[in-house]
């Protein structure tokens, strides 16, 4: 499998509709972002696909920022096709992404997932991530 960063230059019309596909088999209900918003230069979101035999089958993204606390990256929309499942390509996506919050220096990274994942839940806690003590809240319009 490679991993490659995705990003506005090297997106066309295919690789954006299985990025739309992957993004649906994740989260069905929900709206998807136009990725040129997404991948904006200001944005600071660093999007990576994972790729077998030339074919898109996992994607994941950080997002990067600064705030008083630290410099951290919060990790999205991790998702690999259904038929590519249990070949461990979610895990080479998220070590891809642990390396690159370590290259940026990042004082803490966080993710949330639903407690139902358990397949999810499994891997980010064999990967180091800890359950953190705290409330998730969200405020939709």
């Amino acid at each position: 499998m490679e991993i490659k960063e995705l990003n506005l230059s090297n997106i066309d019309n295919s690789i954006r509709e299985k990025i739309i596909a992957l993004y649906r088999q994740l989260s069905p209900g929900k709206k998807y972002q136009d990725l040129s918003q997404v991948l904006r230069m200001d944005n600071g979101v660093y999007l990576i696909g994972g790729f077998q035999d030339g074919n898109l089958v996992g994607i994941a993204s950080m997002a990067v920022y600064f705030v008083i606390s630290g410099h951290k990256g919060w990790i999205e929309d991790v998702v690999v096709n259904d038929a590519y499942r249990g070949k461990g390509i979610g895990r080479k996506l998220m070590e891809h992404l642990l390396d690159y919050s370590s290259e940026m220096n990042l004082t803490e990274v966080l993710l949330f997932t639903e407690s139902h994942r358990t397949v999810a839940r499994k891997l980010y806690e064999n990967l180091g991530f800890r359950s953190k003590d705290s409330s998730l809240y969200v405020l939709k319009d």
